[in-house]
């Protein structure tokens, strides 16, 4: 194959690769820096030997980002408060039909539940439940048994399964939720915002030590509300809310004084809020802020 027919293979299965990086690590530049690694040292390879360009570049791409979230692991543990994954801003979806067909996207709670594997465990329920490798080729990846991979993917299901949860929430009644709740904060509502969020709901807060969040998850719906309600009071009309498509599904965006402050991603049980995961460190927020095109407010 000629390398311009290459270079477009290539190309072509960026995204996946990308994806795979991502749901790895967490992070949008240190999964475009896998995939750099992974196109140098495909360049670097001899082209003859490779039979299958996608089987070995998602190999590469998945080794790579297991390497690099081990690092990544160990620098976590001083990370100053509680860590979420950094948002990732995708296409917007009008229709719940749309949110469906964009399934391979990784959620910020799942990615967040995915913390608690393993390297290789991660990359065994990534690959196979999300991006849907069949089981043979995710044993040549992680260097396992047929056997052993389903067994890793078992138990990596019953170790999320405590903290995913268990219902079946459809993209309509998602949709609904996340805009009403969006417009409760916009106008100010107390009572329809406590309404909208689950008696026992949480929330958690990333600042990364570079502005305020809580050092823990904070519970309970009525304190979530009236925290929500609070920064109406103290910003008024310089407060605004706005919505966008992160990690596939619909998220609020906080402006105050036209720039952005944080990120809220929504996660409901079908009938009222039971997560709210707010993105308030800057250094998360810049990739966002520049793909949609608006300033990002930064502490002093």
């Amino acid at each position: 194959m000629a390398t311009n027919d290459l270079n477009a293979v290539f190309h072509a299965l960026r995204p996946r690769l990308q994806g795979i990086a991502y749901g790895m690590l967490g992070s949008v530049a240190d999964a475009e820096d896998v995939v750099q690694d992974v196109w140098l040292r495909w360049h670097g390879a001899e082209q003859s030997l490779i039979e299958n360009l996608e089987a070995w570049l998602v190999t590469a791409t998945t080794r790579t980002a297991i390497d690099r979230l081990r690092a990544l692991k160990a620098r976590r543990e001083y990370y100053v408060g509680m860590w979420l994954p950094e948002p990732l801003l995708t296409e917007g979806p009008d229709t719940p039909e749309q949110v469906q067909e964009r399934s391979s996207e990784v959620s910020v709670a799942l990615l967040l539940l995915l913390e608690r594997l393993s390297p290789e465990a991660r990359a065994a329920f990534l690959l196979r439940e999300v991006f849907d490798v069949d089981y043979p080729q995710i044993a040549r990846i992680i260097d396992k048994n047929e056997a052993g991979v389903r067994q890793i993917v078992h138990r990596a299901k019953a170790q999320l399964q405590d903290g995913r949860p268990r219902y079946t929430v459809s993209a309509e009644a998602h949709l609904r939720i996340v805009r009403r709740f969006a417009q409760a904060m916009a106008n100010g509502e107390f009572k329809l915002l406590t309404a909208l969020l689950a008696d026992d709901a949480e929330l958690v807060g990333d600042g990364g030590g570079r502005t305020t969040a809580f050092p823990r998850p904070m519970p309970g719906g009525r304190r979530i509300a009236q925290l929500l309600y609070a920064g109406k009071l103290r910003f008024k009309s310089d407060l605004r809310i706005d919505m966008a498509t992160v990690n596939g599904k619909l998220a609020i965006l906080r402006y105050i004084g036209g720039k952005l402050e944080s990120v809220l991603a929504i996660e409901i049980d079908g009938e009222r809020v039971t997560d709210v995961f707010v993105q308030r460190n800057p250094e998360k927020l810049a990739g966002l802020a520049a793909g949609l095109g608006v300033e990002l407010l930064t502490p002093l």
